[in-house]
Parts: structure tokens; sequence; C-alpha cells
């Protein structure tokens, strides 16, 4: 444990090299949110209604803490560089490594965005303060609940983005599995919450990632109940072991794919 506590720790101190390239990020983000926010404000005619049952106040809200945990967990580690060392075969040299891959890209993902989400969450708020002038009555008692239900987002996202990547022991190129995984988490996952769809398609989009990668830590920021949290954190503990569990397994056949096949 304490050797990937020092990747993590040194891909962190390396990650505030390039700051600079973090805020130029900020520019594509505030674009986002200004659009949407004008579009809700122009759906909610009238400030006092409710939408879905949520206020125009707390759709912003939705919007802003989506788009956080969008833009400021995206990671070239986890689609570009472990697609890269498969198709280029220097996985093969990280075989006999004192760590294993995995586990290693993990603590160097994380050691990326830890930055670069904290940034995004201080923009975030407030740009949010800046339009709305308050947060959702959020109790900040519940804190801790909500920061863990986004953390618990954000590593389940982390392992279904490096199960895509390591598809490719078996395809030529695993990018257009993340677009493709990528544009359904921002179209149906982060612009609109899981009421806004008809009545029959709600059951199935929270049987999907996106209730435990934004809509969740989203809807607890908007509406927190202690009963909404326990649904989500079950969710999200069944994905985080499964999806884990997966991405072990479709390593280690991949690692035996590159034995036989002799390195």
């Amino acid at each position: 444990m304490k050797k990937y506590i020092f990747i993590y720790k040194v891909t962190l101190m390396d990650s505030l090299q390039y700051v600079m390239n973090i805020l130029l990020g900020f520019i594509t983000f505030f674009v986002a949110l200004f659009v949407f926010m004008n579009l809700w404000e122009y759906i909610y005619s009238d400030t006092q209604n409710l939408i879905s049952g949520y206020s125009i106040t707390q759709m912003v809200w939705y919007v802003i803490i989506t788009e956080i945990l969008w833009f400021g967990t995206r990671s070239n580690t986890l689609t570009s560089q472990i697609t890269q060392d498969i198709k280029s075969g220097s996985i093969a040299y990280s075989i006999n490594k004192p760590y294993h891959y995995i586990l290693f890209m993990i603590a160097k993902n994380l050691g990326e965005i830890t930055i670069k989400f904290i940034l995004f969450i201080g923009m975030g708020l407030i740009i949010g303060f800046a339009f709305l002038g308050s947060l959702p009555h959020l109790n900040p008692i519940y804190l801790p609940l909500v920061l863990l239900s986004c953390f618990m987002g954000i590593m389940i996202n982390s392992f279904l983005r490096m199960g895509i990547s390591v598809l490719s022991f078996w395809i030529e190129d695993s990018h257009p599995f993340h677009w493709i995984y990528d544009k359904l988490i921002l179209v149906l996952g982060t612009l609109f919450p899981v009421e806004i769809f008809p009545l029959w398609a709600q059951p199935i989009m929270k049987c999907t990632p996106i209730y435990v990668v934004t809509y969740g830590p989203a809807k607890l920021v908007t509406q927190f109940s202690m009963e909404m949290f326990l649904q989500v954190l079950l969710a999200q503990g069944i994905y985080f072991i499964l999806s884990f569990l997966l991405l072990f397994f479709m390593y280690q056949k991949g690692e035996k794919k590159i034995n036989v096949n002799g390195g």
C-alpha cells in the first residue's frame, strides 16, 4: 500500500506544475455552465415553478455538480495511456515490476485529478453563488456523506474507463467505446436529472452508471435525504465491487494473453 501512496504523492506534486493547463479548461467549463444555466432560466418561465420536483435553483445546481464531476475527473491516464501501453506492447515491461499495473494506474490517476477536482469545485461554487446566491437547503452536517458519494462515483467512473481501455487487449482501438461512454454520461447523466426522462426509462437509467457516477452525488446536493443517500450508497457499493472485480478479471485475461504470445 505504501508504494501506491508514494505514487499518488509523486503524481500529485507533478500535477502542481501544470495548474495553468487546468485553468485553461475552465473556459470550456464556464461556457458549458453559462449555456445551460441560461437554457434552464428560459425553460423556467416562472421561477416559482417546479419541473419534475426541481426548482430552478436545484436544477442549476444539479448541472453545476455534474459538470464538476465530469470536467474535474477527466484524465488521459485512464484512456490514452493504458490503451497506448497495450497497443505498443510496453505493458509487458510492467508485469515484472514490483507493483500491480492496475493499482499503479489507479494511484496515478487519483494523483492527476486531485488538484484538478479541487479547482473545479472552487470554480463551480463561485459560479453558483454568483448566479444563484446560495446552495439548496443542504445541512453542513451531511457534507461528509455527500463527499463520500462523490468519491465513490469518481472511483466507479475510473474503473469503468480503465475497463474500456483494457479492451485494447482484444480490439485494435478502444477509443470509440470511450467516445460512446463519454457521450452517454454527458448527455444523459450531466445535463438532465433522471426525473426529467419518461417514467418507463427511469428504472432502466437507475441501473446504469449514470445513477452512481453523476446523478446520485448531484441529487444528494440538491435534495438530500438519508433514505436517498442509503439508496445511492448501496448502488455505488454494488457497482464499485463489480466494476473493480471485472476490471481485474479482464486485465488478468489480457496478461495471460501476453504470456501465451511470448510478451
